[in-house]
């Protein structure tokens, strides 16, 4: 009897011992003093973020039409692997299952955007598509039902393609109106319970990829920045920025005049942010780097907040850069309720407006006269990562949020995106794919430089984790993943990656407090 009794003694204490062991080692992914004691205000989003293009599928089906990423992606040699979002990973079919995903992490929010061909097949041109309607119809409801806020986007790159065939999309004034038109119906049947909506995500990624460099598209590009069948790299970006700021504007004026008083909600739009690092402490490297986020961000942000371009653009560019008349610039100045970023990386800039440079990104006239480069004195910025644009910098986080407090007058912001991607390891078992550490060191990096803007006073109202499920990664297909769960592509199974499980933990452990006041309160002491 007392060997007995021994024996379970000792089979209790060695389990005991297990989870103790396993419950450390998670601690310790998490890290005791991190970000988890830290506060958020109380009305703080934490979510995680898609794309209709990315996540979707069903790419015709229930009256879909055509978009510019189904047309660019079945064009061979577009996309790395060869693949397209056909299928992604059919969220379309399966939103309630990823819903349920959602609600394990404990999210209390989820950006998605609507696919305007799956609204308006045929643009301005055709019916609009009940079917498109219920589908988000059904998702929003099924995320409030949750808890979960919708935060939408009305374009995520994309664009109906009979848009593109009938007058050039982007590039004629016309697409302005017919935004509008879209928006107009997405605030009609949705803005009752939608409390976020975006216009454009990254419209400065549409004009520099699709129009300069032409690797997105339209596939439009000339000179020595790519190898296109048609495009004017010096040109149409410029045009391209116009018609999308002009169609901003336009959606936002819909929004403010017939929607906003009665629905009570908030408009703005999501940018891609890079910080840039001046490479020396020299006056003109760190004025390369102002140039750099003028001709890369605020190129957007400034006509749309100040009504106007910036300064160093109009200096450079000269009449390459269109105008705005009068009645514009009463529509565009003070024309978004919040910016949302999308801040992934960070580079150095080095000057070419007072010096000569070798051959790289940013050096020419119309890109601002200076050169981006992760080197510095045969160092990286940051760690390398699959992605040869992602560089791991978590200060670069916190100075681009507080650079956009001081420039633009402390709007409310979001982070929209922010992620790790890693590469596709396909002969690798599952198991080995789910232990992400290095996405869970990544997230707890720049979530701690995020609180520590916060600390220094910026107004910033939300993170979104890009992304929520592994999916179509634009030119890298699926040979890249960025998801807190794995996806077989395959057999479209969703499985929690540890970063999952992190992410469930540091949402269910931060303190929330009264207001944002008491917050920055506390955090001064």
């Amino acid at each position: 009897m007392v060997y007995a009794i021994a024996m379970l003694f000792l089979v209790v204490l060695a389990a005991y011992s297990s989870i103790f062991t396993a419950s450390h080692e998670f601690t310790n992914i998490l890290g005791a003093n991190s970000s988890l004691s830290s506060s958020f205000p109380t009305n703080f989003l934490f979510g995680t973020a898609s794309s209709s293009y990315q996540f979707e599928g069903a790419y015709l089906t229930h009256g879909k039409g055509l978009s510019n990423w189904d047309t660019f992606s079945h064009k061979p040699g577009n996309i790395a692997d060869g693949s397209n979002g056909d299928i992604a990973v059919d969220h379309y079919h399966m939103y309630l299952e990823d819903i349920e995903l959602m609600e394990y992490i404990g999210v209390n929010t989820f950006r998605f955007s609507i696919s305007w061909a799956r609204i308006l097949p045929k643009g301005i041109f055709g019916d609009v598509n009940m079917a498109g309607i219920r589908h988000y119809d059904n998702l929003i409801n099924s995320l409030l039902g949750k808890g979960i806020e919708p935060f939408v986007s009305l374009t995520h790159y994309d664009i109906p393609q009979e848009l593109e065939d009938k007058y050039g999309g982007w590039l004629s004034s016309q697409v302005q109106k017919d935004f509008a038109y879209y928006a107009n119906i997405c605030f009609k049947y949705y803005g009752d319970r939608v409390k976020h909506w975006v216009t454009f995500n990254e419209p400065n990624v549409v004009a520099i990829r699709g129009y300069r460099s032409g690797i997105y598209p339209p596939a439009r590009c000339s000179g020595s920045f790519g190898n296109c069948s048609s495009g004017d790299s010096e040109r149409e970006p410029f045009i391209v920025a116009h018609n999308m700021i002009l169609s901003h504007a336009a959606a936002v004026d819909i929004y403010r005049t017939k929607y906003q008083g009665k629905q009570n909600a908030s408009i703005g739009i999501v940018m891609n942010a890079v910080w840039y690092e001046p490479i020396s402490n020299s006056s003109e490297d760190r004025l390369a780097a102002q140039r750099a986020q003028s001709f890369y961000m605020n190129w957007f942000l400034d006509p749309i907040i100040f009504g106007k371009y910036p300064q160093e653009m109009k200096d450079i560019l000269g009449s390459l850069l269109p105008h705005f008349s009068k009645d514009y610039f009463k529509k565009l100045k003070n024309g978004l309720d919040f910016i949302g970023v999308n801040h992934y990386t960070s580079f150095y800039v080095k000057d070419c407006l007072h010096s000569t440079c070798e051959q790289g990104p940013g050096i020419s006239k119309t890109e601002g006269y200076y050169l981006r480069t992760a080197l510095k004195n045969n160092a990286l910025i940051g760690e390398s990562t699959a992605l040869d644009w992602l560089y791991i910098y978590p200060e670069g986080m916190e100075k681009m949020v507080i650079y956009l407090k001081n420039r633009y007058n402390n709007i409310p912001i979001f982070i929209t995106e922010n992620g790790l991607g890693v590469m596709n390891q396909p002969d690798s078992n599952v198991d080995s794919c789910l232990n992400d550490d290095k996405r869970i060191e990544y997230m707890k990096s720049y979530l701690d430089a995020l609180l520590s803007a916060i600390r220094k006073g910026a107004d910033v109202r939300g993170y979104f984790a890009w992304s929520l499920l592994d999916n179509f990664e634009w030119l890298s297909g699926y040979t890249i993943r960025f998801g807190l769960y794995h996806v077989d592509y395959l057999t479209l199974k969703r499985t929690p990656k540890t970063s999952a499980k992190w992410y469930k933990q540091f949402i269910s452990n931060f303190t929330r407090f009264e207001d944002a006041t008491s917050y920055h309160m506390l955090m001064k002491q």
